[in-house]
């Protein structure tokens, strides 16, 4: 049985194209732009994921400020930096980047957040209209999730609505930055929408869950949680993990939370890791710096989104899905 491969970087490119249209008409119009990410330590994951926004941000041609606390910063440092930067003109979007220190209490960095910049959507204000339908940001990975399932349904013909009206999606995962935004952003297609996470196979097994997934969103945090008999077959698989393991080479290894080896010949479609939803959120999250630079020029939240490109209208290469035989 052939599994489509969801490709993550080809829907990343055009992605891309759509923000760096939108950064030359923010840049035309004379509204400033500018990312800055805040690190607390030296955790490996942090520190990767802002060298790849730097690279990022510089194909962009917009500006960006990483800043990096020793783990040991007491969290008023940390709530007066990013205090310092929510009054700073040049900045229109703030990512704080977990884990923080166990120190720092996490909540009380989030409230301190100025919600205009708060492009993953983690202050109270901006999680509260996620959850209400009516969000000012969509956190990127969710975002992420739901962008290349509706660039999979496009590249195959299927109705959008239709496809989630009939479809039960279950989310294997429930943290505040992937799991509950992904539940949110599914009933907001008026699909029907089921959580569950790592624990239930501890009770009464995620098999009993997730085998009646017609979409499988898998962000746990655990390596090869899901096997070939959690999934039924056709199901929609959105593999959102990231693991490091070390190879018999010697080497450090990115893989998912879905042992892809079993899960992709009972797929209909599946998302490969590296190179499915990982690179679409870093540009995601671009995206809503964009976002957040117009609600600051003075743009309603609805004038906002509005003004954003559309990827499906340019003429790049599609976000295409490839047909290639699992193995």
């Amino acid at each position: 049985m052939s599994a489509e491969i969801i490709d993550g970087r080809a829907a990343a490119r055009t992605l891309k194209e759509a923000v760096a249209f939108d950064v030359a008409r923010l840049k035309a119009g004379g509204t400033g732009i500018g990312l800055a990410t805040v690190v607390v330590g030296e955790e490996y994951s942090s520190a990767a994921y802002v060298r790849r926004l730097t690279r990022l941000a510089t194909e962009l041609d917009i500006p960006h400020r990483p800043c990096v606390l020793p783990a040991d910063a007491s969290q008023t440092e940390v709530i007066d930096l990013v205090r310092e930067l929510n009054g700073d003109p040049a900045i229109s979007g703030i990512l704080v980047l977990r884990p923080l220190p166990a120190h720092v209490d996490e909540a009380a960095v989030f409230r301190a957040l100025d919600p205009r910049k708060d492009i993953e959507a983690v202050h109270p204000e901006n999680a509260g209209l996620l959850a209400l339908g009516v969000p000012r940001f969509v956190p990127s990975t969710a975002a992420s999730v739901f962008h290349l399932l509706d660039t999979w349904l496009d590249s195959t013909g299927q109705n959008r609505a239709d496809f989630y009206h009939r479809s039960l999606i279950v989310v294997v995962g429930r943290s505040n930055n992937v799991g509950k935004p992904a539940i949110s952003l599914g009933y907001e297609r008026q699909a029907s929408v089921q959580s569950v996470d790592e624990w239930a196979d501890r009770s009464t097994g995620l098999g009993r869950h997730t085998r009646w997934a017609d979409v499988l969103i898998v962000a746990a945090g655990k390596a090869g949680l899901i096997k070939a008999e959690h999934v039924s077959d056709n199901a929609v698989v959105i593999d959102v993990g990231i693991n490091a393991q070390t190879g018999e080479d010697g080497q450090v290894h990115m893989v998912g939370d879905v042992d892809y080896a079993s899960v992709a010949p009972r797929a209909r479609a599946i998302t490969p890791v590296p190179g499915g939803v990982g690179p679409v959120t870093d540009v995601w999250l671009v995206r809503n710096t964009v976002l957040a630079a117009r609600l600051l020029s003075g743009m309603t939240p609805d004038e906002a989104t509005a003004s954003l490109t559309d990827p499906s209208t340019l003429t790049a290469s599609p976000a295409h899905i490839s047909l290639q035989e699992a193995s």
